[in-house]
Formats: C-alpha cells, structure tokens, sequence
C-alpha cells in the first residue's frame, strides 16, 4: 500500500518543489517494485529498505560531487595564481581576481576563441567562478538541484543537462557580449533549473493531482506557492548577472537548453502507479518529443557555433542587448565615479605625443574604430600610467559612439 502522502514539500523555493516531485517519482518507483515483487511472489522491501538502497551504490550523485570538487579547486588555483590578493570591491564585487587571472585560467572572451582559435573556452569558463560569492552562490544551488535531478533522474542525465546548457549559454554570451569577459558554473545550473521547469510541466497533473495532494487541509494548490519561490530564485540570480564576470545570457540560454534537453531526458510519471495504457499514437508523439528537445538544442548550439565562427569577435549583433546582462552601479554615482559601465571604452588604445613639457596630445582610437584627437596641453601629463587609466573617461567624454561595431 503505498503512503498517504508522496514526497516531503520543503519551503525553500525550486528546491522544496523539486524535492517533493522527487518524493512522487520515488513513491511511483516504490509501489511498482511492490507490485513486481508480488508479481514474482518476492518477499516486499518496507519504505526504509526501498530508500536506503536506491540511496546506495551507483544512485550517488558522483558528478555532482566531482563538479564541485573541480569548481573549488579552480577558485584556489585562481586566487593562487593572483597571488593570494583580491581585486578592490567597485572592480570585482564578487570578492575575486582580477579579469587577467580568469582569462588567464580560460575566461570566456570571445576574440581568443575566434582570433586565436581558443574554442577550450566554450567549456572551461563553467568550472571557473568570478569571487567567493559567486561561488557559495552556485555550489549552494549545485548541492541541492544538482543532487536532486542526478539522484532521480541519473548522472548521465545529469551531465547532459549541465554540459550542453553551460556550453548553450557560453555561445550565446560570446556573440551577443564579445567584450565582456565571464565566468561560472551558472550555465549548467540554469540548465538543471530548466529541467526541473520541464520535469514540473511534464508532470504537472500529477503535482495538482487530488489524490496525490489530499492531505485534507485544503492546500491541494499549495505549490503555486512555492513556483513563486522559483520565479523569485531566477529573478535573484540574473540580477548577480547584472555584475561584471557574471552574464545572463549565459543564465537564460542555459535555462532554455535546459529545458528543451529536460523534455528529452526527463521520464514522465503516470498518475496510475502501474502504468497507463498507450495507443500506438501516443507512444509515436512521446517519444518524437522526447527527443526533439535534445535534437534542437544540438542543432541550435551548430547554428550558433557556425554564426560565431564567422563574427569578427569583436561587434554585437544587438548593441543594446548588454542591458540584458549589465547595469552601470550605483547608480545613485555621477558619470564618472561609477564602479563599473557598460560600454566598451575599457579597450580603447591610443598614441600619446610627447615634448618636454609632458604628454599634449592623444590619437584614441575609439570603440567604433574612429580616431579621436584629444588636446592634453592644460593638464601637463608626464605620467604615461595616469594616462592609460584615464583613457577610459577620455573616451566616454570624446568619442561619439562607445560600442564596437
């Protein structure tokens, strides 16, 4: 007789959901051992025996105890290689190195992969995080729904809709944010949240089902409650997107490859515990979508791939798309006291003339590839570093376009 009530909801957004259609899956899986065991005159396993041994053995999360042991390890290695020391708050908010260390340890940048043929950094930017903060933020997100959707669902599942999300979305961050650089392991995160958004839609009358949720308290809607908790627990990640080393486009392409491979990897759950006939229709569309998801997110990754490839590297193809995945802060400060911007004046070059009275003039090139001259004579530079510190707001005050094209 399987229990009066499946799964065990806890109150902490996707998690607790998840956690409770896992109780489902599980519960189905127990009443169907149950009815094969009696079908084989088998002597039956008690809730207890049935879950301590689907909790043994191969049914470990291995992968996602190796990610985060790889995940941690990349952070020291990257704090060691920037020498122990962190980058001042207004430049790396997440309490991190510095941008060179991460490009360094294989940052996504997008004119290494296509200039100088890096395409590693399609898949090392996931193991790499941008500060400490960054990284408790998605170990503590990896530990829950990564456990939770490698223990029901396997770890070959599980790589599936962690590697192809986090490359997915690191794609699309390289054509849409060419000159940012980012880092994470929150692509494949995202694409295990799609899963789970896909496991939830999937099996979505089994969640509201009356018999499964009679509880008798009249709660049987009590989970719209808790996919608040997911809108809320999106919302706050791509809001640490809007920070530098982080970006959401790499956050939602996960989540959309996620779910398009969670239809595709994701089983669903009969409302009959034993199983619901099928007429020959209905298997031939279940199976085509359970494989279309997966068809079209390898063939969306080959068209961006195949786009990307013949990009320069350097130019958007929507400009104002970075607002997407950047705000200048705070924004309470004037123009030139901000933390960060969005623009791409941080790379500018220019060529400074030189007399003894100190530096009078500049050739900046600016964002757009026109050449600005700037008039330095009333301000007697002899400091060629002050220089190149302030070619960013020199060129935010002379140049008339502040994106590459």
């Amino acid at each position: 007789r399987p229990r009066e009530t499946y799964g065990n909801e806890r109150p902490y957004g996707i998690l607790g959901l998840y956690d409770h259609l896992a109780g489902i899956r599980l519960d189905v899986e127990w009443a169907e051992d149950a009815a094969w065991r009696r079908g084989h005159k088998e002597p039956y396993l008690s809730w207890a025996d049935f879950n301590e041994k689907h909790s043994k053995g191969w049914n470990e999360p291995w992968f996602t105890y190796i990610l985060i042991i790889v995940c941690t390890g990349m952070l020291i290695a990257s704090f060691g290689v920037n020498d122990w020391l962190m980058e001042p708050i207004n430049i790396n908010p997440m309490i991190g190195p510095s941008a060179n260390t991460l490009i360094k340890l294989g940052a996504k940048q997008t004119a290494l992969i296509v200039n100088q043929g890096e395409w590693y950094r399609l898949f090392s930017p996931m193991f790499l995080h941008a500060g400490i903060i960054h990284y408790v933020l998605n170990m503590i997100a990896l530990w829950f729904i990564g456990k939770a959707v490698e223990q029901c669902h396997g770890s070959l599942a599980a790589v599936i809709l962690f590697i192809i999300p986090a490359v997915g979305g690191t794609i699309l961050s390289a054509l849409f944010l060419p000159e940012y650089i980012s880092v994470g392991a929150s692509g494949g995160i995202f694409g295990l949240i799609g899963a789970c958004i896909a496991d939830i839609c999937i099996n979505w009358s089994l969640l509201f089902s009356k018999h499964v949720n009679d509880s008798g308290d009249g709660t049987r809607f009590r989970h719209v409650r808790v996919l608040l908790w997911l809108l809320f627990d999106i919302v706050i990640n791509c809001l640490v997107g809007l920070t530098p080393f982080v970006d959401n486009f790499t956050h939602l392409g996960g989540m959309v490859y996620g779910f398009l491979c969670g239809l595709s990897t994701i089983e669903r759950l009969s409302t009959d515990f034993f199983g619901i006939a099928k007429s020959k229709c209905e298997c031939a569309r279940n199976v085509i979508v359970r494989f279309a998801g997966l068809i079209l997110s390898v063939v969306l990754i080959m068209i961006t791939t195949a786009v990307l490839v013949d990009s320069s590297g350097t130019g958007s193809p929507c400009i104002n798309c970075r607002y997407i995945s950047c705000v200048p802060f705070p924004p309470w400060a004037n123009e030139d006291n901000k933390w960060w911007y969005c623009d791409d004046c941080a790379r500018v070059t220019a060529d400074a003339k030189l007399d003894s009275r100190g530096y009078y003039s500049l050739a900046m090139s600016c964002p757009d590839g026109v050449i600005k001259n700037v008039d330095l004579s009333d301000t007697a530079v002899t400091d060629r570093q002050w220089i190149r510190k302030q070619l960013p707001d020199i060129c935010r005050k002379n140049c008339d376009n502040l994106f590459a094209t």
